[in-house]
């Protein structure tokens, strides 16, 4: 199948993020769904011209990216982008694509239960808008201003290691607290930690406050294998585990963000 989806493991919610302005950044094109082309160049695009899509015509102010989801979304990721485009000598920049209900992709036909994820094969990150409402409802996070971005700077981490060769190590058929598998997902949730440190310093988000930083905290925990054991079948088996433990998963979330740097997320040495 050319690869295998790489799912943050659990969702996100919908929040509420500072945004000073969309400037979306060209060679970051962004496909609707529904079988529509990635949008080529929006940088500069205003409303009424470019693509016919409703979806992002309306994305041109901060106060959009307060009041629509989708437009949030599109200021995180290019968010998360152009941090990466300057912290990493020779980024090449994820494609994205929104959809609801399923997607057929480079790894494979894949439905809104997967949620959000990367697919190496086709080098895309697909973005279900119908998904960040189940983090808080399923699973029990606090909600906040960075649940739903840290679920889409996980994704993207997954592009980066998919750039340095690092994710076919998340190909192995191992599970468990230090397995490749966990290790892969682990770097993820250190390269969002990273962004959150930087974001400010794209110039899309205004402020990021000890409160919403709880917030990720939250959602990374809510996703740890052992919570979705828990809640799904009564008990955990760590040597089931592909994601990492909520203790994990946090810890990781941290080191990316008191690092600040890609240095910081080296999962691959000592235990995790």
């Amino acid at each position: 199948m050319g690869g295998t989806p790489m799912a943050l493991g659990g969702g996100g919610i919908v929040t509420l993020i500072i945004i000073v302005a969309i400037a979306l950044l060209g060679g970051n094109p962004i496909d609707t769904g529904g079988g529509a082309s990635p949008f080529d160049d929006l940088a500069g695009q205003t409303a009424g011209t470019g693509p016919p899509s409703s979806t992002l015509e309306h994305c041109q102010t901060g106060q959009d990216a307060n009041e629509h989801q989708d437009c949030r979304i599109l200021a995180v990721v290019n968010s998360v982008q152009k941090h990466w485009s300057t912290a990493f000598r020779g980024y090449e920049p994820a494609r994205t694509r929104f959809f609801t209900g399923g997607v057929s992709t480079g790894c494979g036909q894949a439905s809104s239960a997967v949620g959000p994820f990367y697919c190496p094969a086709d080098r895309f990150v697909y973005i279900d808008l119908g998904f960040f409402e189940q983090l808080q409802s399923r699973f029990g996070a606090s909600g906040g201003p960075l649940a739903e971005a840290y679920v889409l700077a996980h994704e993207y981490g997954h592009h980066i290691q998919n750039l340095t060769g690092v994710l076919r190590k998340a190909q192995s058929q191992d599970t468990g607290p230090q397995s490749n598998a966990v290790r892969v997902e682990l770097q993820a949730d250190c390269y969002a930690g990273v962004w959150v440190a930087n974001a400010v310093r794209t110039g899309l988000i205004v402020e990021i406050t000890r409160k919403d930083i709880q917030d990720g905290l939250s959602a990374a925990a809510a996703v740890g294998d052992d919570r979705i054991q828990e809640k799904a079948q009564g008990s955990v088996n760590p040597e089931a585990w592909t994601h990492g433990s909520a203790e994990q998963r946090q810890s990781w979330f941290v080191r990316g963000i008191e690092g600040k740097s890609p240095n910081s997320c080296d999962t691959f040495s000592g235990r995790v």
